[in-house]
């Protein structure tokens, strides 16, 4: 069979929208292609800069997601995510802007997570600032009022990651697994398993998940 049309790149099965940022990004870091065994493309959004997008929660950015969504499609990618968890308010719009799976957040996790549990168990959250975590942030992720969640942020001096996840399940001893928020989590998550003795799941595992999905339908698309 002869193939026509495609693009101008292939190989990747995953697009990422990448906050305006400019930071060390370690490997299990979203923003370090070395966290992963497969290829993935990136797409700056000029302007989203974190404080902007997480305590800001500026909506007038949704267009410029939407259009880098939009570009990452072109460029062929089989799924879209972003690097920030908080722009799960942007999942209904972004989704609805492309013809690809999109999932913004690895808090679309919780509900999913949530039902892993036995009855009576929650879902600890662990975020870059349990402040800034609104309803909007719930609902785009299709987390819901009967969800058991706890959470915990690091915005109090910035904790190191393992305190802060120790001292929430110390606190909440209903909780039966973690999900981390943040993109740049991640690296630390090992780490975290080891000194709660929960799972513990991050957006690198929805990730791979997706990949896993979409795959093996990355040939060309004809023209």
């Amino acid at each position: 069979m002869r193939l026509r049309g495609g693009q101008n790149t292939f190989g990747f099965s995953v697009g990422i929208l990448v906050l305006d940022t400019r930071f060390p990004r370690i490997p299990g870091d979203i923003g370090n292609a070395a966290t992963f065994d497969f290829p993935v493309l990136y797409h700056r959004v000029p302007g989203a800069s974190s404080d902007r997008v997480v305590r800001q929660g500026r909506r007038e950015l949704l267009p410029s997601f939407i259009e880098g969504a939009r570009a990452l499609e072109r460029e062929g990618a089989r799924a879209i995510t972003t690097s920030c968890g908080f722009l799960a308010m942007f999942q209904g719009e972004v989704a609805a802007a492309v013809s690809v799976p999109v999932f913004t957040s690895s808090l679309m996790l919780v509900p999913l997570v949530h039902r892993m549990l036995p009855p009576g168990k929650a879902v600890g959250i662990v975020t870059v600032d349990a402040s800034s975590l609104r309803p909007e942030h719930y609902a785009g992720a299709g987390i819901s009022p009967d969800m058991a969640t706890v959470v915990a942020g690091l915005e109090t001096a910035r904790q190191e990651h393992v305190t802060v996840a120790r001292r929430l399940v110390e606190a909440h001893p209903e909780i039966g697994a973690i999900v981390l928020e943040c993109t740049n989590m991640p690296p630390y998550r090992a780490d975290v398993q080891a000194a709660t003795g929960l799972p513990v799941f991050d957006i690198t595992t929805l990730v791979r998940m997706v990949h896993d999905a979409v795959g093996q339908g990355s040939a060309p698309r004809p023209a």
